[in-house]
């Protein structure tokens, strides 16, 4: 049923409307404009003034045809990573591309126009459906900023599917960790380096030893940390009294994500009990974890699409976080996507035609099996607080 040719026209005009994270006022109204015109209502929420983008979230919505159907969502992002302006994109064969000096934006428009498609073709068929809500976020890309500051009184969704994940379609993540930021300060005592180092204490020599006595890296098959940034001193004559350091953990498991963390702080607090400094240390949890089993109802759903479309469902689990983190974390079921995308956050991107056609085709059928009357309960899962 997918317009092959639309459906390519409408991705290449979407990667080439700019929408860097924190820039994405153009393709928040261009996609305003394309989802109004298909007949859904259109909401964009406050979160702007929150988070200082360049749009809020869209939330669409489209009533349903079919009495007592589950109410389903979709969520995409609108926003992409640097270097993501003045994007040429090129069909070379059987992939669109960027010309390579820019990244090509097929995470997540890829996903867009796929959901763009998805819902041309149940209007065009009049195929039956129930409610349906399209939840487009503005920077995702800056540690999903948009979807956690979404405005959650216009959701209104059983359960629902991200479209924005790696792998073909057909995979399905049921499984994703949570990730929490720390962020320690050290304070050490400024000295001359050369004259009296004795009466300095290295800030960068307090957090050296705590970092040394870090478990990082892959820690387990469900848990990760790593330290991001590591930045303080002045000159090689004075010893540095102030340092800071951005590290992370990440797991799917809450109790095991709960000892990374606390193992990571008390090698700060003990580094700088050793050397007489002080270690101020702060930490955020980002989004929650998520896991569904194959009895949940949602991943029952994206089985039966993914089967239909005729591709072999791939139950997996996630490193990383998504907007389905924070959307699952409200309570509201949700599984993640593969949509073909390759190389994403690169110059070398690419997008398989034949994948985007195989996303668009995937969420026609999840609305047509989500549709079916007379299902059970949706169904949690095990959402990570």
């Amino acid at each position: 049923m997918v317009d092959q040719q639309r459906l390519i026209d409408e991705f290449i005009e979407l990667v080439k409307t700019d929408s860097e994270t924190g820039e994405e006022r153009a393709i928040c109204d261009l996609l305003t404009q394309k989802l109004t015109e298909l007949g859904l209502d259109v909401v964009e929420d406050g979160s702007a003034q929150l988070t200082g983008h360049g749009a809020g979230n869209l939330v669409a919505t489209l009533k349903g045809t079919v009495p007592g159907a589950p109410k389903i969502y979709f969520t995409c992002h609108m926003d992409t990573v640097a270097p993501g302006k003045g994007i040429k994109p090129q069909i070379n064969g059987d992939v669109i591309e960027s010309d390579g000096t820019t990244i090509l934006g097929a995470d997540d428009k890829a996903g867009l126009a796929a959901l763009l498609e998805g819902i041309r073709l149940l209007k065009e068929k009049g195929l039956p459906h129930g409610q349906i809500q399209l939840l487009i976020t503005a920077g995702e890309e800056s540690g999903l900023i948009g979807s956690r500051h979404l405005d959650m009184s216009l959701v209104d969704a059983d359960f629902g599917f991200a479209m924005d994940s790696d792998g073909e379609v057909g995979e399905i993540i049921t499984s994703a960790p949570s990730q929490v930021k720390v962020l320690a300060t050290i304070y050490g005592k400024a000295a001359h380096a050369g004259v009296n180092p004795e009466d300095g204490i290295s800030a960068i020599q307090v957090a050296s030893r705590a970092i040394s006595k870090m478990r990082l890296g892959r820690i387990d098959e469900e848990t990760t940390a790593n330290i991001g940034r590591f930045q303080g001193g002045t000159a090689s004559n004075v010893i540095p009294e102030r340092v800071e350091i951005l590290a992370e953990a990440r797991s799917r498991n809450p109790e095991k994500l709960r000892r990374q963390v606390d193992s990571m702080v008390q090698a700060f607090h003990e580094a700088a009990e050793e050397f007489n400094a002080k270690a101020e240390v702060e930490t955020r949890t980002l989004y929650p974890s998520f896991h569904f089993s194959e009895e949940d109802l949602v991943v029952q759903k994206a089985k039966e699409a993914v089967m239909r479309i005729g591709r072999t469902p791939r139950i997996g689990a996630s490193g990383g976080g998504s907007d389905a983190n924070v959307i699952a974390g409200h309570g509201i079921p949700t599984v993640n996507l593969g949509i073909g995308y390759q190389n994403i956050h690169t110059t070398s991107e690419r997008m398989p035609i034949k994948e985007l056609v195989k996303a668009a085709e995937l969420v026609v059928a999840l609305i047509e099996e989500s549709a079916k009357v007379g299902v059970a309960a949706t169904g949690s899962g095990s959402l990570g607080k």
